[in-house]
């Protein structure tokens, strides 16, 4: 049986790995605006259900990342005819998500040759 993951905060309030879910919500968001639980949504949907995003974490991160000016917010009225506030990629946001994938790429490459056993 495959476990699910939380990206949320741990107990000493930092997040599992620093970074990890802003990065997430920044690359679902560079598709289309999407309202909070659209994101939580697509989040567990693209990975199989392997991560899951509680609201408690997700809505710290919105807000520290408008403040960052890397997404935008507006209200605007769901599919199902609520009043919901939506998020969308900045232009300065596709540049932090660019430096952010690479950056995780590198860590994860240097991570899997260790774990691999691999000496350079």
């Amino acid at each position: 049986m495959m476990r699910r993951r939380r990206i949320m905060a741990d107990s000493r309030g930092g997040e599992v790995i620093k970074g990890t879910l802003e990065m997430v919500v920044l690359e679902v968001l560079q598709h289309e605006p999407m309202h909070g639980w659209g994101i939580t949504e697509r989040i567990e949907r693209r990975s199989n259900g392997l991560l899951s995003v509680n609201q408690g974490s997700l809505y710290p991160a919105l807000y520290r990342l408008v403040a960052r000016g890397w997404v935008s917010s507006e209200w605007r009225t769901t599919e199902n005819n609520r009043t919901a506030r939506y998020y969308s990629l900045t232009r300065l946001g596709r540049k932090e998500l660019a430096a952010e994938r690479a950056q995780w790429e590198k860590l994860s490459r240097g991570v899997n040759l260790i774990l691999g056993g691999v000496e350079a």
